[in-house]
């Protein structure tokens, strides 16, 4: 008993431990931008619209809101709520589309298949009989233009992330560094700024090969030391100017504030925002840490620096009243350690990708796309409160209302500075969705042509040498979209080149709502035909986190899932005394998860008595260890039971072992990769935009972007491109 409660005490320890080490790093990944945001944000909201007055109104209604606002939005919103809806410890945008896509049939995705509910990943709450929530789920399956709602909806906030990201940190890094100003002759300065700007972003660039944990232990050290120094800069402003400045944390100053200011405060809103740019990190990085370490992280250290740091600044300003161009971070700073604060203040400048940005043009190039990711979060989390979490649609409705109308109202203030330059991250990300959703619509057009053209079963077993086709030695793998049946591909390829391989595989390569798949879940195998036309079909299953295999790795790994697979396929007609006629066509329906296996030689195999599959000598599971899953109903097939005390031609593990000697013969012989060359044309009749989408947009990017042929590095020897014309 003693030994198992040190045991429990050892793994406590060990948890705690990693958990802290967690919240270290999270320091110097995720909480860069939030951190330094006190460099800019009074300076940015006294820019123009507000002026300070002797009464202190202004200043303590602009602290009002910076602590309402981080307290409401990062903290309640994102730390206790949002972070809580993530995707198997992914975070970010896709992340929730992906929850949402798996308890409500909405995705796009044009091949799912029922068998990827299967996946460990594939992680579904209890649905409980609740009428409001089935109305919700039927009506956004029914509504075919709701979907395509949500995924715009899902691809303008990423684009809106990656619009301002563009932007961010070119600009951010210039306007650090541009903080020598304090230090340096104006010649000096404007020589100096362009070059050691330009080698920052460098370094920058290239510390991110080595990976987010490594670049959070060096970065980590950095902010840990900035939040502490803003949060003792904060204690000594309170004490030193005005102690009393706790009571402007009082939501009744943001009403005298915006009474007094009228539309000049709510402009202003604007620079206020800037105190939560960043905000959304610690949900996009979730995957990189977990919830509990940015929990921690958060609540302990980053939201009580921040909010010292801005109430010492009040403190200091409801003493002093200098103008808004002269307000700077460095004024609230003591002479005596002003430099060093500068200097750790551009290493924390750095860290976070932004800093001391002046005026209108931070307001102008991050407010919209911080709001604009929030709200859509916003959004996508009430879709995920009510479908997922299967909550009442009341609560749902007023997270959004409660949370969505902060938003607006920033978004609004924000949207008054659109023509003096807002209008630039609007335009990049305008044209990045235009780019994805181009992309997409040509993909589902592409699969419904593949769905509508391909070839029977009947085709492939009529294939023989009584039609002249021969089957040559070697490895022919048939790379599609589909799920099933035979693509267009290859019965343009066997039309042109009255020749096929003895072995050969339709692999079709998607990607499944889930971040990641576990290597023993990823292939699904099966036959196509009868066993000895020796022709399968693999399915390799990939989640939108996961890093697609090299072309070496890819080839003996899929050789070992298929000699694990006939080892499987023919002890389970051994057990079940069955098997399949080879002179009927077998359906196209069966698939079998295979996991994790290696192969090298031919194996050896041993039945008892009980007839199970007791050993191979390359490291086969057994019957027990792999899933055999009905992807339809049969069609078309018929089976016959044996006795196994009668006699029979030929034995079960001697046609197991033909099969297998058949597949590394193959495997000796040579692998060639057969891919589809697609060119889309829009059909006649067809509308200006769709032709402009297809014929140029679409054709436009395939040509400038890589093929799956480059992508798995398949060498040009091996590669054989079967051109096609789609008609859309």
């Amino acid at each position: 008993m003693e030994d198992l409660d040190y045991d429990k005490c050892r793994h406590t320890s060990k948890h705690w431990k990693t958990m802290l080490l967690l919240a270290y790093q999270s320091l110097g990944v995720v909480y860069g931008d939030l951190g330094i945001s006190p460099l800019y944000v009074y300076k940015s909201t006294f820019a123009d619209d507000i002026k300070h007055s002797d009464t202190n109104v202004e200043i303590f209604g602009v602290l009002s809101f910076v602590f309402w606002t981080l307290t409401i939005l990062p903290l309640f919103k994102y730390v206790f709520i949002v972070l809580r809806a993530h995707d198997n410890g992914e975070g970010g945008t896709f992340a929730l589309y992906s929850l949402i896509c798996r308890h409500v049939n909405v995705s796009l995705l044009p091949n799912r298949q029922a068998v990827d509910e299967t996946l460990s990943n594939y992680k579904l709450e209890s649905r409980p009989d609740k009428k409001n929530v089935s109305r919700v789920k039927m009506y956004l399956e029914k509504h075919k233009f709701l979907h395509t709602a949500l995924l715009i909806l899902v691809l303008l906030g990423t684009c809106m992330v990656i619009g301002d990201g563009l932007l961010t940190p070119a600009i951010s890094v210039f306007s650090a560094v541009s903080g020598l100003e304090l230090y340096m002759s104006g010649p000096h300065h404007e020589h100096a700024v362009v070059p050691i700007t330009c080698f920052i972003i460098v370094c920058l660039f290239v510390l991110q090969h080595y990976g987010t944990h490594r670049v959070g232990f060096l970065f980590a050290p950095i902010v840990l030391v900035w939040l502490l120094c803003i949060g003792a800069l904060g204690i000594y402003n309170i004490i030193h100017w005005n102690p009393q400045v706790y009571k402007a944390l009082s939501p009744y100053y943001m009403f005298k504030f915006l009474k007094k200011t009228r539309k000049r405060g709510w402009m202003s809103l604007g620079g206020i925002l800037l105190c939560i740019t960043g905000s959304e990190a610690m949900f996009a990085d979730l995957g990189h840490f977990s919830y509990a370490a940015i929990q921690i992280a958060f609540t302990s250290l980053v939201y009580p620096a921040l909010i010292l740091a801005y109430m010492g600044q009040a403190a200091f300003l409801s003493c002093h009243h200098p103008r808004g161009d002269h307000i700077s971070f460095y004024v609230f700073v003591p002479e005596k350690v002003r430099l060093p604060v500068l200097i750790l203040a551009i290493l924390a400048s750095v860290v976070g990708s932004q800093a001391i940005i002046s005026g209108t043009f931070s307001i102008i190039n991050q407010s919209l796309a911080v709001m604009t990711v929030m709200l859509v979060t916003t959004c996508l989390t009430s879709l995920v409160i009510m479908l997922c979490w299967h909550k009442p649609p009341i609560i749902a409705v007023i997270f959004l209302l409660f949370f969505g109308s902060i938003e607006l109202l920033y978004f609004s203030a924000s949207l008054t500075k659109f023509q003096e330059g807002a209008w630039l991250p609007i335009l990049l990300a305008f044209i990045l969705m235009t780019i994805m959703f181009v992309w997409h619509y040509a993909t589902i057009k592409k699969y419904e042509f593949d769905i509508h053209n391909k070839v029977s079963l009947e085709w492939l077993l009529a294939l023989g040498p009584s039609l002249g086709i021969t089957r040559v030695p070697g490895i022919g793998l048939v790379f599609t979209d589909l799920t099933s049946g035979i693509p267009a591909n290859f019965s343009r390829f066997v039309t042109n080149i009255p020749a096929f391989h003895r072995i050969t595989v339709f692999v079709c390569v998607k990607s499944v709502p889930v971040p990641y798949v576990f290597p023993a879940e990823r292939y699904l195998v099966g036959r196509v035909g009868p066993t000895a036309n020796r022709t399968y079909r693999c399915i390799v299953r990939y989640g939108y986190r996961d890093v697609h295999q090299d072309i070496d790795s890819f080839e003996n790994e899929l050789v070992g899932r298929l000699s694990s697979f006939i080892c499987y396929d023919w002890s389970r007609a051994y057990n079940t005394n069955s098997f399949i006629e080879d002179d009927e066509s077998t359906s196209d329906c069966r698939l079998t998860v295979i996991g994790t296996t290696g192969f090298s030689a031919p194996p050896e195999f041993e039945l008892d008595g009980s007839e199970q599959l007791q050993s191979v000598s390359c490291g086969f599971p057994t019957v027990e260890s792999i899933t055999d899953i009905i992807e339809m109903e049969p069609v078309g097939s018929r089976v016959r039971f044996s006795d196994h005390e009668s006699e029979t031609d030929t034995r079960p593990d001697e046609q197991m072992r033909e099969e297998l000697e058949d597949l590394l013969a193959g495997q000796r012989a040579g692998i060639a990769f057969i891919m589809g060359h697609s060119h889309l044309r829009a059909k006649q009749g067809s509308s200006f935009m769709k032709r402009l989408a297809v014929d140029f947009g679409y054709s436009f990017l395939k040509n400038n972007c890589r093929g799956v042929d480059v992508a798995l590095r398949v060498p040009p020897a091996s590669l054989l491109e079967v051109g096609m014309v789609y008609i859309v």
